[in-house]
């Protein structure tokens, strides 16, 4: 169907064009409905194209895309097909992702990798091949779910931690290069929300295999399974957020999600206070001593 069959919310100013990754399932299906019930048009993206129209039914404003966000080359096939379809890609959430768990040394390095091949390089290839068509329309917002461990790491979270800690670091550094040319960056960072993260299809825990940690990965493993469900934060609430945000002329460059977050946040920035603090006579010695 072209553009112009489209229904007449098609035509208003505020009418953007929003490609979701991993929209089949999770936040990201809550973030495709917020966006379409916002009269919005939606590329909905992932590894499942069957999965994702199920989850959203059918509607005239919405195309689902097969995309597997850690292959650049699919990456760019469903960039196309959104601006194929539409003619513009105003609002990129790179929402996709999945959660290896375990204590580092048990890890196994395929998996680490497979982390940051889905949440941190994923982002990137996405990002890559949406760039292109965002810089021609001088406008654009790439929002990026990260999480709070992007801002504070933990026992059981190195893989997905490494990955997030990342996706802060290129998002921050993004946000200056493409902002004179019209384009936002905006990371979220969630706290505990009842989305799909810690389900048996998205979280693979390491298999136990050093004594020293047996105990401890037991206990995690235990009570992460038992909050699966059970997390205080509401997804379609946050996806409501995400687009609101969306819609600000100066989106920021975080939010904080959940009270939860706000706390880290807060956390963070006393830690790093303290740290600086502690030590600031020799920190600030270090300079060659001028003769």
């Amino acid at each position: 169907m072209d553009t112009a069959s489209t229904t007449t919310e098609t035509t208003t100013t505020d009418r953007k064009v929003w490609l979701i990754t991993g929209a089949g399932r999770g936040l990201g299906t809550d973030i495709a409905k917020a966006a379409l019930a916002a009269g919005h048009a939606v590329v909905a993206t992932g590894r499942n194209p069957v999965r994702v129209t199920e989850a959203l039914g059918e509607n005239d404003a919405l195309l689902v895309v097969a995309l597997d966000v850690t292959d650049p080359d699919s990456a760019t096939a469903a960039i196309a097909a959104a601006l194929d379809r539409f003619g513009r890609i105003d609002v990129l959430v790179n929402n996709a992702g999945n959660f290896n768990a375990g204590f580092f040394e048990e890890i196994s390095p395929e998996d680490f990798r497979a982390q940051l091949e889905t949440t941190l390089f994923g982002p990137i290839n996405v990002t890559r091949a949406a760039l292109p068509a965002m810089r021609a329309q001088r406008a654009g917002l790439v929002v990026t779910i990260s999480s709070t461990a992007g801002l504070q790491g933990g026992e059981f979270l190195s893989a997905y931690a490494a990955s997030k800690f990342g996706v802060e670091g290129w998002a921050e550094s993004l946000a200056p290069e493409v902002a004179p040319l019209g384009i936002r960056t905006m990371l979220v960072e969630p706290g505990f929300f009842r989305t799909e993260l810690l389900s048996p299809e998205s979280t693979r825990y390491a298999e136990s295999s050093i004594g020293d940690y047996a105990e401890r990965a037991e206990q995690t493993v235990t009570a992460w399974k038992g909050m699966d469900g059970r997390q205080g934060g509401d997804p379609a609430k946050l996806a409501v957020a995400v687009v609101k945000h969306a819609a600000l002329d100066q989106p920021p460059l975080r939010f904080a999600a959940g009270r939860d977050a706000v706390e880290v946040f807060q956390a963070r920035a006393r830690e790093l206070r303290d740290q600086a603090a502690a030590h600031r006579e020799l920190s600030s010695g270090l300079a060659y001593d001028v003769p």
